[in-house]
């Protein structure tokens, strides 16, 4: 397996299903950013209707076709006919991804549990071995990485770009961006102070 982090704007996505799976699938997708998702159901759920009455996705109410997924990039089936699920693993182009929810092995990627805080995002997957063990571990990520994660992720976004563009010398720039990941950043209650005496004794 090759872990990676998506960027799904745009990108068009077709879900076919519309029972509780798919929803799952489709509120994950868009959790990660996406914003070109259609459906293809004869029925979904009242969450998936509400999302799309608010257009936030695309229904197409019918059974599944293999031109629907003309055009794809991210394909997932999560009907709970394993026959459907086959022919949409077959119908696929070889430059499409294909996730089958219930069968991760002929997968050609796994969705894994993700805890988000922020622009904080950790990824957690068992490789399909236990996926309540992934929950299990995403539960106890939330306790470690608290809110204070978030606000620390966004100072070292500003202090990342200040150094960047302030620091000339390559040495230096290693040594501060190494120094504000340091634990007196991260429990200091004045980060920006520091960060500017810092950069004052550079």
């Amino acid at each position: 397996m090759y872990p990676v982090m998506l960027h799904l704007c745009s990108k068009p996505i077709v879900v076919i299903g519309g029972g509780a799976v798919a929803e799952r699938k489709v509120v994950g997708l868009l959790d990660g950013g996406a914003t070109a998702i259609t459906l293809v159901s004869p029925e979904i759920t009242d969450t998936l209707r509400e999302l799309v009455r608010e257009g936030i996705v695309v229904w197409q109410q019918k059974q599944y076709e293999k031109n629907d997924l003309e055009g794809a990039f991210l394909i997932i089936a999560a009907t709970d006919c394993a026959s459907v699920n086959t022919e949409v693993l077959q119908g696929k182009a070889p430059n499409q991804l294909v996730n089958i929810a219930d069968n991760p092995g002929q997968s050609d990627f796994q969705v894994p549990a993700v805890y988000r805080n922020g622009d904080l995002s950790i990824a957690i997957s068992t490789g399909g071995a236990s996926p309540m063990l992934a929950k299990k571990i995403k539960r106890d990520i939330a306790h470690l990485f608290d809110e204070e994660y978030n606000e620390f992720i966004k100072f070292l976004s500003m202090a990342r770009q200040r150094i960047l563009a302030e620091i000339s010398d390559p040495g230096k720039k290693r040594v501060l961006l190494r120094e504000v990941m340091s634990d007196r950043f991260l429990s200091s209650g004045s980060r920006a102070e520091l960060f500017e005496e810092l950069l004052r004794r550079r």
